[in-house]
């Protein structure tokens, strides 16, 4: 029997639309893959380079470089970011001002993870940092992380538990000028905090396995017309 292939205008313009949205999904991810692969290249190079011995000027160039700062820290501005799992526990990161030495602006120091009191979720850990002029080693970061919050966050103040930080605030309530930076604290110091940091999730396997799913979409419209197009023709009776 026969077959023979009908254009049909509207599952057309269906399968245009489909194939449109797939294609251009498609281009998005594999876009932000290589975005998130430029990243971790970037990440690579500046962990190479030498630890920085200042704040530098340019903090959008500057995340991701080791620094190694001498300084004081300003043990009364200490606060605790909750909602900070580590293999499975509850706690919190540990941050605290640090004034390096100069007159430059001071930086929060994420010093390490903490186990929250399971008895009293508002005790926080007494895990005092150095007192006098010592140095602090680590790596630079635009922020300290962000986890969802609800509502309207509370303005930080000495030992505050907060959901994320905002240093902007953090520098007026403090009165105190913060370099729009956080140091991501390694090394030993000589306390109970874990500093084992997790690694920026950049996912780009996962991007490119959303393009590959986009742009099967669009093959799979295409397809579909194609096949659903052809019609077996009829003998004709005599």
């Amino acid at each position: 029997m026969p077959t023979r292939f009908v254009f049909r205008l509207i599952p057309f313009c269906a399968t245009l639309l489909v194939a449109a949205a797939g294609i251009a999904l498609g281009q998005w991810q594999t876009h932000r893959a290589e975005e998130k692969l430029a990243l971790q290249q970037r990440m690579q190079a500046r962990g190479a380079d030498a630890p920085l011995s200042a704040l530098p000027e340019d903090a959008n160039d500057a995340e991701f470089r080791h620094i190694r700062l001498r300084g004081h820290y300003l043990a009364q501005w200490t606060l605790y970011l909750e909602n900070r799992p580590y293999n499975g526990a509850v706690g919190f990161h540990v941050l605290t001002l640090f004034q390096p030495e100069g007159s430059g602006p001071a930086v929060v120091v994420a010093r390490g993870w903490a186990p929250r009191d399971a008895a009293d979720r508002t005790r926080v850990p007494q895990v005092p940092p150095p007192s006098g002029v010592t140095e602090v080693e680590g790596v630079l970061r635009h922020d300290a992380g962000h986890v969802l919050q609800l509502g309207t966050a509370d303005a930080p103040r000495p030992q505050a538990i907060l959901q994320n930080l905002d240093v902007a605030a953090l520098s007026k309530a403090s009165g105190l000028p913060l370099a729009p930076l956080v140091i991501e604290q390694g090394g030993a110091a000589g306390d109970t905090l874990v500093r084992d940091w997790p690694a920026p999730s950049l996912g780009i396997d996962r991007h490119r396995g959303y393009a590959v799913q986009w742009y099967a979409l669009a093959g799979m419209a295409l397809l579909f017309f194609i096949v659903t197009g052809f019609k077996r023709g009829r003998h004709d009776k005599t």
